[in-house]
Parts: C-alpha cells; sequence; structure tokens
C-alpha cells in the first residue's frame, strides 16, 4: 500500500500539489486543492467536460470561498442534509468554478458527513474532489479498493486504515437553475419530488 499519512503531513502533500485520497460517507473521495484539480481528470482519465466538486468541512467553509450565489432555497437544503450525501450545484463565477468546471458556470458543493472526512477539510481548506476510480469503472469504497486503483501513481491515504464503510452510493446531485431545482443525479439522499423544493 501506498503512503498512508495522518491529517496534517496529507495536508502538506496537498499543499505541496499532490493529490490525495480520503474516506467519506458516501465513497472513497480523490481530492487536490483546487489550484492543483487539472491532475484529477488525467489520474481518473476523465473528459476534461465532466466537473468535480468543492468539498467542504460545514456550509460556512464554502460559503467563505466558493463565490457562488447562494439562493434561499439552496441555504435551505444545506441546513437540512449537510453534513451528508447532497451534493447542491449553484451558478458561479471566478477562479474555483474554472478550476473545478472548466467552461461552465457553475460549481458543485458538499459536505460530508464523515469525521475523518471533515477533520481533514477543516485542516485542508474546500477540495476539489471525485470519487476514487478509473472513469467508467466502479468506485471506490475501501482504502484498499483506492490503492489498487491509484497506489501506482503514489497517491497517499488519509490514515489510520481501515476507514469506516461509507453507504457505498454516490450522493444526490440538484442544480439550481432557472429559480428551480433539477435532479442531476439519484443518489443516498431522497430529497423528495425536486418540483416541490422550489
Amino acid at each position: 500500500m501506498t503512503a498512508v499519512l495522518e491529517p496534517s503531513s496529507l495536508v502538506a502533500r496537498l499543499q505541496a500539489g499532490q493529490a490525495v485520497l480520503f474516506p467519506t460517507d458516501t465513497l472513497v473521495a480523490l481530492a487536490a486543492l483546487p489550484e492543483h484539480a487539472g491532475q484529477i481528470w488525467q489520474l481518473k482519465q476523465r473528459p476534461p467536460d465532466k466537473p468535480l466538486i468543492l468539498m467542504g468541512a460545514d456550509l460556512a467553509q464554502l460559503q467563505q470561498v466558493a463565490g457562488v450565489q447562494w439562493p434561499p432555497q439552496a441555504l435551505q437544503l444545506a441546513a437540512q442534509h449537510w453534513p451528508g450525501a447532497l451534493t447542491l450545484v449553484l451558478p458561479a463565477t471566478g477562479p474555483l468554478a474554472a478550476q473545478l468546471h472548466p467552461g461552465g458556470c457553475s460549481l458543485g458543493l458538499r459536505v460530508p458527513r464523515c469525521p475523518m472526512a471533515q477533520a481533514l477539510l477543516r485542516l485542508s481548506g474546500p477540495l476539489a474532489t471525485t470519487s476514487a476510480n478509473r472513469s467508467g469503472e466502479p468506485a471506490a469504497t475501501t482504502a484498499a479498493e483506492a490503492n489498487a486503483c491509484f497506489g501506482a501513481q503514489g497517491v497517499p491515504l488519509l490514515g489510520p486504515v481501515p476507514w469506516p464503510a461509507p453507504a457505498g452510493q454516490a450522493s444526490t446531485v440538484l442544480a439550481w437553475q432557472h429559480g428551480s431545482w433539477r435532479r442531476l443525479r439519484a443518489g443516498a439522499v431522497d430529497v423528495g419530488a425536486v418540483e416541490n423544493l422550489c
């Protein structure tokens, strides 16, 4: 297994520009600081038109940095479901949107319900994230699976391992578009009928 590092050492790797692996409440995350997010597409062999998610320790942390428009409906859903398996895609411009969604005008945001992830994010600040897998392959749910996928590239893991078992299902993704919610992906959180969330 590649390096398994305590949070402060993993943050040092992030600050040096490296990608890392850590557990969340849904799936294992492959992550980097937003300014180094380009390597995530390369590691995953993922089409560059598929955006990444900005993951934070809490709503306040994301509000400080994300540069997104927060309609009251988004704040209400965040209050109800964060931390948790809900990703909110909101209109956004600026450096973070450009780094995580090149050519787009929105940014996906999430706060995981995983103490290990939250502790890391409090130290590192918000991270560009996606599931730990090669594009088109099943997502990793354990440290061993993540290591099998990215260990050869030297991507370090957050310790200690083994990690708490995740739900194994991706987050629900809702996008705020033209004054209403659109469900982009069904997932671990059942938010009811999207048309009733406006």
